[in-house]
């Protein structure tokens, strides 16, 4: 499924550069601004600084004048509000709405909606499988977004929050959702990193055992007149640990270290 995040009328470049950062951390990069405070934010160095490496996304970015013209393609929206409005689309979380919408036991329209009428171009539930994409709408820093824009939205995704302190970076809401509709989406597969290991062969253990006797044999720990079974079972020891070559070379140093050690006296 397609997906859009749309920024409307945004006022700081930095939050451009850090939407965009966002985006390619959670694998999208569909960025469509409507009419931002700067004609030429994309290009800005703050925007650039911030995106820290998420230029790609930016080179992408489209700036369009019209909601109309952002939604293109676009068959779900799903606006982004901090707190609740008396009346228009439903409200959810995020994941409540993002599970809901992958199960397809939603209600939603085949079209944007106009002048706010949430009734027209209904389609049956499931019918997202089916949905040309989904656009997540964020407004601007200061007001966020106007009703007008959230009423011809499918819902308003409101962020859990402290109600006494429901203020959230325009960036950080942006990297929340994005978050959440990747996980909904089933995530990125996790690649299990197995470091290269450089196991030390039959000759090498052989070696290091035999400096290790000769080492023991040197501080009286073995004696070679009855050494009993201390080298045959720290051969087994050595066997089961699965010594890499780095870990041969220290055991070496050590019976080294041992072998430069004034003898005990008898």
């Amino acid at each position: 499924m397609k997906t859009r995040f749309v920024l409307i009328e945004t006022s700081h470049a930095g939050n451009v550069g850090a939407a965009a950062r966002a985006l390619k951390t959670m694998g999208f990069d569909d960025l469509v601004l409507v009419r931002p405070r700067y004609q030429n934010v994309l290009r800005k160095e703050e925007t650039i600084q911030r995106a820290s490496g998420a230029l790609d996304v930016l080179d992408k970015a489209r700036i369009v004048d019209t909601l109309e013209e952002a939604l293109d393609g676009i068959s779900h929206m799903c606006a982004t509000a901090m707190t609740p409005r008396d009346f228009g689309p439903p409200t959810r979380t995020p994941r409540e709405h993002f599970e809901l919408l992958l199960k397809g036991e939603l209600d939603v329209r085949s079209a944007p909606a106009v002048d706010g009428d949430l009734t027209d171009n209904a389609v049956t539930p499931g019918a997202v499988c089916n949905q040309k994409g989904v656009a997540f709408l964020f407004g601007c820093e200061r007001f966020g977004m106007s009703n007008d824009d959230v009423y011809r939205c499918d819902v308003a995704l409101t962020i859990p929050s402290n109600p006494q302190f429901g203020s959230l970076n325009l960036a950080s809401a942006i990297q929340v959702v994005a978050y959440d509709w990747r996980a909904a989406l089933g995530g990125f597969p996790v690649e299990e990193h197995v470091p290269e290991v450089n196991r030390a062969d039959m000759a090498q253990v052989q070696g290091m055992l035999s400096h290790l006797e000769q080492a023991l044999a040197h501080v009286g720990f073995l004696d070679p007149a009855a050494p009993k079974k201390l080298m045959p079972r720290l051969n087994q020891l050595f066997n089961r640990a699965q010594l890499t070559q780095e870990e041969i070379h220290i055991l070496r140093g050590v019976a080294k270290a041992m072998l430069k050690c004034e003898p005990p006296t008898r």
